[in-house]
């Protein structure tokens, strides 16, 4: 890999007539990323795959650069990617996909698949609320949901059998969001063995609800969270945004096309949304257990 790279840098600054100065920026940035691969023993750009990617950046947001110095080392090796792409040296190039601004407002804040694992099992499943707890961190990131969104479904848009929800985003827009078993398994037990004891009076159509038989609030959930964080020994400051951009970061960790992403997520873009319009929910909900860590 190394005789590849200074056969790039001789091709930009020979052929592309690129100054010394942007062939030494090239340089840095693909030579750090050559080093950060030879200590785990990856020794072909054939052998890299989108998840070494991803935690090549992420590795470098834990060490505190900045989003823009990471979008810069980003597009160094994606330009180096499509050089031997071209060359006939680069079977695929899998920086295509990832080809997006909107991936960067995805990587800042994330929890790793563990500390993902560690913050879903903090609620205790002995009380009422900590099994409404675990199912709302369930489906914060089983279904990539604002905080918002969760705390505003109602009882009639939900199908754990069907293993779907129905939410109210931005600009008043419905989408329809596949769960996988997990947050189906708690959906169920919490409608079955908390909610009843939580709203016994059986008048709140929200689905989840507080001791008082309330909706509960967006706010109460956010704090809800950074406690359950706290317990589970995660030294990052958990939000409730920071399950929905894991929930995208994993699945495109794992090779799930970007657009079906953003359709989950529900992100207005028209160039983002437009093909919800030609995927039918058998196929969405195909992707869904293909690529996410818990369907």
């Amino acid at each position: 890999m190394q005789a590849l790279l200074q056969q790039y840098l001789d091709f930009i600054s020979l052929e592309k007539g690129l100054s010394p100065n942007t062939r030494e920026s090239y340089g840095h940035d693909l030579q750090n990323f050559l080093d950060w691969l030879r200590k785990r023993q990856i020794t072909s750009v054939n052998d890299i795959n989108r998840k070494h990617l991803l935690t090549y950046l992420m590795d470098g947001k834990d060490a505190g650069l900045s989003p823009t110095t990471l979008s810069r080392r980003m597009v160094s090796v994606r330009m180096f990617f499509r050089y031997l792409q071209q060359e006939g040296l680069l079977g695929a190039n899998i920086t295509d996909a990832m080809d997006s601004p909107r991936l960067w407002k995805l990587l800042p804040e994330t929890l790793s698949p563990d500390e993902v694992d560690r913050l879903l099992k903090a609620p205790p499943l002995t009380s009422a609320t900590g099994l409404r707890d675990r199912t709302i961190l369930e489906l914060l990131y089983g279904c990539g949901l604002r905080v918002s969104e969760c705390a505003n479904l109602t009882l009639d848009q939900c199908a754990p059998a069907n293993g779907y929800v129905r939410c109210v985003g931005k600009g008043n827009k419905e989408r329809i969001i596949p769960f996988g078993r997990q947050a189906a398994h708690y959906l169920e037990r919490y409608l079955d063995e908390s909610r009843p004891s939580l709203d016994r009076a059986g008048t709140c159509t929200k689905l989840f609800v507080s001791r008082r038989g309330t909706p509960i609030s967006r706010k109460t959930i956010w704090h809800h969270i950074r406690r359950y964080a706290v317990e589970a020994g995660i030294a990052k400051t958990v939000k409730p945004h920071m399950l929905r951009h894991s929930f995208a970061s994993h699945m495109l960790a794992n090779d799930a096309p970007l657009r079906v992403i953003q359709e989950l997520l529900g992100h207005a873009d028209i160039a983002t949304t437009q093909i919800y319009t030609h995927i039918d929910q058998i196929r969405l909900t195909s992707i869904h257990k293909t690529y996410h860590p818990r369907a």
